[in-house]
């Protein structure tokens, strides 16, 4: 069994010092992995970074980490990667890393991801060119998604994402707010890759854990720890398109 815990939102900021620290401190007792669901800050700088990471420093098992919308406000991404990654964080954009468990093996893609929605509720890349823009980037990073998974060749895969890939992370979500927080291109990077490396179906499909691209309270969350079991959590959104 691989223990993974997860955690999405922190918006970490110097009023928010001490609030993780402990609970970080007691988690190699329950889990193998961390993994940081984007918005790690409340507006993108290193000031805020430094904070999460001092809470961090009591979490002695391995962590990886993907951006959220708020880590791009101050513009300051490159540097936020570079922090984390000197505090032994590994950033994961459109890759994929591997960590070994017991004798066994847990692999995980990450991407940010981008809005879109899904079906009932979502953009197209048709008409200006502003849309298509914004419809070709979350596909582009959708695709990116799907060529780490199809890389791994593990017993167990995780997507961790922040936007959210599939309806079932969104619970709470107000369904007019869904379109800028959620897109089914990154349920489908699922899609896409099992049916490259995996002709058998669904036991190729890896778990997803996203971020909700929501505001919290700093040092909140809505996503905490969570034990891999037998039953894949599949994505099941699709691309839809008005034309």
């Amino acid at each position: 069994m691989i223990r993974v815990a997860a955690i999405g939102d922190v918006h970490m900021s110097d009023d928010a010092r001490g609030t993780l620290h402990d609970a970080f401190a007691r988690l190699p007792d329950v889990a193998d992995v961390l993994l940081l669901a984007g918005d790690l800050t409340r507006t993108g700088t290193e000031d805020q970074l430094q904070v999460l990471l001092d809470e961090l420093d009591a979490a002695a098992v391995p962590q990886f980490a993907v951006l959220g919308n708020h880590d791009f406000e101050a513009d300051r991404v490159e540097a936020l990667v570079k922090l984390l990654e000197r505090n032994g964080v590994r950033v994961l954009e459109g890759d994929a890393d591997v960590v070994r468990v017991d004798g066994a093996t847990l692999g995980i893609a990450g991407t940010k991801g981008f809005g879109g929605g899904f079906a009932g509720a979502c953009g197209s890349d048709f008409g200006e060119p502003e849309m298509k823009a914004f419809v070709h980037h979350t596909r582009d990073l959708s695709d990116a998604l799907g060529r780490a998974l199809d890389s791994l060749d593990t017993d167990v895969r995780v997507a961790l994402t922040h936007f959210s890939p599939v309806a079932d992370t969104l619970a709470g979500e107000p369904p007019d707010r869904r379109v800028d927080r959620e897109s089914s291109a990154h349920g489908q990077a699922d899609r896409r890759g099992r049916r490259r490396r995996d002709p058998r179906g669904p036991e190729g499909s890896p778990r997803w854990l996203s971020g909700s691209s929501s505001p919290v309270a700093p040092g909140s969350s809505g996503r905490t720890s969570r034990t891999i079991g037998p039953e894949p959590i599949r994505a099941t959104g699709s691309w839809c398109s008005t034309r």
